[in-house]
């Protein structure tokens, strides 16, 4: 999770005192990488904070576009970040008995803003649908979710640039 986090020196800090702790685990019963199959788990997104940021997941597009995903939340309370390569964005809060479907051709990205609950979802997506993380780990994604005197709050990413401003 280095560099994914908007205060990489909070980070840095966190990793240095606590060690390679893992923020997250995915737990997923593979399948084959077919039309036709349905890749699906569990994922744990664990509370704490980096600066001023929630712990959250590396965040994907598929590398596949055209393919969707589902998400059913188990326990904890938590957020899924999510925009497409047109520039649009949402931000749907996760909370248990929430189901949310994430669009063809959307990133997405849990955020847990519990203080003290792990976030735990169900997940499914067809098993073609593959991962990219590349695209997300240049500058993240276009907005943050941070924890502002003790709510959630979303708030751009200075580091995200729109791709005709990369150049």
């Amino acid at each position: 999770m280095s560099g994914q986090f908007w205060d990489e020196t909070a980070f840095q800090t966190l990793f240095a005192e606590l060690g390679n702790i893992p923020l997250y685990e995915v737990y997923e019963l593979t399948r084959p990488a077919v039309p036709g199959e349905l890749i699906h788990g569990i994922s744990i997104l664990h509370s704490g904070i980096v600066g001023n940021e929630y712990f959250m997941t590396k965040g994907h597009y598929h590398v596949v576009l055209e393919t969707s995903e589902l998400y059913h939340c188990l326990s904890g309370q938590g957020v899924m970040v999510m925009e497409n390569l047109d520039g649009e964005w949402e931000i749907l809060e996760l909370r248990p008995g929430v189901s949310l479907y994430v669009l063809p051709g959307w990133a997405h990205r849990s955020v847990n803003t519990s203080p003290t609950e792990d976030l735990i979802s169900l997940f499914a997506y067809p098993g073609n649908a593959g991962h990219d993380y590349g695209t997300i780990e240049t500058q993240g994604f276009r907005k943050l979710v941070i924890n502002r005197s003790g709510s959630p709050a979303v708030i751009n990413n200075p580091r995200w640039l729109a791709p005709t401003e990369r150049l």
